[in-house]
């Protein structure tokens, strides 16, 4: 009996390693290699000239140097051309007067959005659902998250995460609910019985053994 060809793909997790790929995009052929070394921001769009998706585009748009600055290279992606995406971004600056200076990948053949479990069948069986991918300078994924064809993402959120991450990647400290850069950090928690009681009587804030915090060092 043959190997059916329906076999769902695996999808990628977080700490895995980003599948590779290059794209035509609005920017030309567009590698993910390209920026090794830096963070990425994946994310996709069902379509073009959708209204939900032109709300995202605007404000990943205003925000981009403020990704910049944080060594965070923005890459959209849809199912449509090349030539629908300039289009769009056409659209939106001669409308909006705002400029999308990000590449936005003209995945046709959908491989990327495929390698990156972005088409859900249940959800849409022609777009990519909104899927956003952190992946760090070495090229690992290190955040996901999922929103459904009718729900606008907020990019502050997407911001906040990526500072989040880099927080841990370069400090090592963990971030509580709705913390935003300057507010208190939570230090990982002891692993012995020694370190425990040690965490008692040390200078952090310190809740119990499990829960303390320290100042933000961002």
């Amino acid at each position: 009996m043959s190997e059916s060809t329906d076999a769902p793909l695996r999808l990628p997790r977080i700490g895995d390693p980003a599948p590779q790929f290059t794209s035509p995009s609005t920017h030309g052929s567009t590698s993910l290699s390209d920026f090794a070394g830096k963070w990425v921001v994946l994310f996709s769009h069902p379509a073009d000239f959708t209204p939900v998706c032109t709300t995202e585009f605007l404000e990943f748009a205003r925000r981009s140097k403020d990704f910049a600055a944080l060594n965070t290279q923005l890459i959209g992606l849809s199912i449509d051309s090349v030539y629908s995406h300039i289009a769009w971004a056409r659209f939106m600056e001669q409308n909006f007067d705002v400029t999308v200076d990000f590449p936005i990948l003209a995945d046709l053949s959908q491989s990327v959005a495929a390698a990156y479990g972005m088409l859900h069948p249940g959800e849409s069986s022609t777009a990519t659902v909104r899927a956003v991918f952190v992946i760090d300078p070495e090229q690992v994924i290190k955040a996901m998250i999922y929103y459904p064809l009718t729900t606008g993402r907020t990019i502050n959120e997407v911001y906040r995460l990526v500072q989040a991450l880099q927080l841990n990647v370069n400090h090592g400290l963990a971030t509580p609910e709705g913390w935003q850069p300057g507010d208190a950090c939570i230090v990982p928690p002891p692993a012995t019985m020694k370190a425990a009681a040690e965490r008692m009587a040390s200078d952090y804030e310190v809740t119990d053994w499990f829960l303390s915090k320290t100042k933000s060092p961002v």
